[in-house]
């Protein structure tokens, strides 16, 4: 199973990374972006059928290390195999 878990910076966190990109594309000519914020995706391929406990064991992961949840939120998709 694929999973896919997004993490970006909570609100109202400093972004160095994300301002210096939009700085940068405000330099190349690119006046319409007011700013950026950077994040993070991790690909987890994952051992499970039942949807419900990976995605359990997935929060489980996301909190103890793929996140740091005291500046940062994340969100995890289950991808759907064809």
């Amino acid at each position: 199973m694929k999973v896919v878990v997004n993490v970006k910076l909570k609100e109202g966190v400093l972004d160095p990374q994300g301002k210096a990109v939009s700085h940068a594309l405000n330099s190349l000519g690119f006046d319409e972006v007011k700013g950026a914020r950077i994040g993070k995706q991790i690909v987890l391929d994952i051992d499970g059928d039942d949807k419900e406990e990976v995605k359990k064991r997935v929060k489980m992961m996301s909190d103890e290390l793929l996140a740091n949840t005291v500046i940062e939120d994340y969100e995890i998709v289950i991808e759907d195999e064809a």
